[in-house]
């Protein structure tokens, strides 16, 4: 096959491509306004690789000076572009900050908004001048051939393949977040406000009031709440090379994955058999990125947990998992661990001590498997449509190397 045909295309198309400079697809637009009565872009307002807006800036006015565009006119971020700062605009506004506006000129615009987020484009672009404040240059991006098909209406056919595309990803975006949005809610409305006995939202049949417990009285009597060993128990000194028993950290529980990177010897582990991780048990980080709880899976390797980790059990006999999990990861059990926003990257946690005295409400455990059972379901349904995206994404990369010529 000739380097100049790309491996995949639409059937009918058998021409090369044909080496092109950028600029004799497209012209760079550098007229500026002030114009207060059009909508501002900036780099804050894209979401990077995705080419699209993460908020409504149809009423985003004001009379700072930037580069005017038009409909189907590409803006393209040269600062940092390995951010992938791109869009096609579909409206007239200005672009603020630093923007490259690109008008097609005997080409497809959606062709062309497809052939910057090729490798070739972006392996150009991102040979970049400076090191703190990167930027691409023009000089080397406007002078490089890009191979592109003669045919305008093969442009126009890989064109439309990716817009397609774009709004299919766009759209498992914006269900994925509304499934999102709609958790946070249920976990507002299936949980007594401050000073309330029963939630907003319940499961019918059930009536009866939430029973207010201390904290420590969902947990297992013995050995509910553990912190890591300090660092000096586990010092990179212990950990060796080939062993069946493993170190567990503060990435398991934030990424809820348990691959692991460190082994300890068995008289390692059974001298901080305190600290072993059983299925089941539930794992908080505790330093850094704090407040981010995950339920060991079974199967999982026989390893202790380290100082940034805490360790839960619960007590099941009162306390349904699947409810402990989303009673933990809900907004305002995170704001009282952390003091701040859940997940927001912070230094200092509650200390245990007094978590464990905390009083709370909580319902019969009949209650708590029905609300666990929901949150389960609607999680599972989240994480489908996250690897539905997921996929999509990668689809498209895949596509990107295989319909342009590198």
């Amino acid at each position: 096959m000739s380097n100049m045909v790309p491996m995949i295309r639409f059937r009918g198309f058998t021409d090369d491509w044909e080496e092109r400079k950028l600029t004799d697809i497209l012209s760079r637009l550098s007229k500026s306004s002030n114009n207060s009565e059009l909508p501002k872009i900036e780099f804050e307002d894209i979401v990077a690789g995705e080419g699209r807006l993460n908020k409504d800036v149809s009423h985003k006015f004001d009379d700072r000076k930037g580069i005017l565009f038009e409909s189907q006119n590409i803006l393209y971020g040269k600062l940092r572009p390995y951010l992938k700062n791109w869009l096609l605009a579909d409206f007239k506004g200005i672009a603020l900050g630093d923007f490259w506006v690109f008008k097609s000129i005997n080409s497809d615009p959606k062709f062309v908004y497809s052939l910057i987020q090729s490798n070739h484009y972006q392996k150009v672009a991102n040979d970049t001048s400076g090191t703190k404040m990167p930027r691409s240059d023009w000089k080397k991006v406007s002078s490089t051939d890009f191979p592109t098909p003669s045919s305008l209406e093969e442009q126009q056919k890989i064109g439309s393949f990716f817009k397609q595309l774009d709004n299919t990803i766009a759209l498992h975006q914006r269900i994925l977040d509304l499934l999102k949005k709609q958790k946070k809610g249920f976990l507002q409305k299936m949980f007594p406000k401050n000073g309330a006995k029963v939630p907003e939202l319940r499961f019918e049949g059930f009536t009866d009031d939430w029973e207010e417990r201390k904290f420590e009285d969902l947990l297992d009597s013995k050995d509910g709440v553990r912190r890591g060993p300090f660092g000096s128990a586990l010092k990179k000194e212990f950990f060796v090379e080939n062993s069946e028993y493993v170190v567990y950290e503060q990435q398991n529980a934030i990424y809820d994955n348990y691959h692991t990177r460190y082994k300890i010897t068995k008289e390692k582990f059974d001298e901080l058999s305190k600290f072993k991780l059983n299925p089941g048990d539930f794992i908080m980080s505790g330093a850094g990125t704090i407040g981010r709880i995950s339920r060991v899976p079974d199967g999982v390797k026989l390893g202790v947990f380290n100082q940034a980790l805490i360790r839960f059990r619960i007590n099941p006999e009162i306390t349904d998992s699947e409810y402990f999990i989303q009673f933990v990861r809900a907004d305002f059990m995170q704001k009282n661990l952390t003091g701040a926003n859940p997940g927001s990257a912070i230094t200092n946690l509650v200390p245990m001590s007094e978590v464990k005295k905390w009083e709370i409400e909580a319902p019969h455990l009949e209650e708590q498997k029905k609300i666990g059972s929901f949150f389960a379901q609607l999680d599972n349904t989240i994480a489908l449509h996250q690897r539905k995206l997921d996929l999509l994404k990668e689809q498209k990369k895949g596509f990107l190397q295989k319909m342009f010529v590198s």
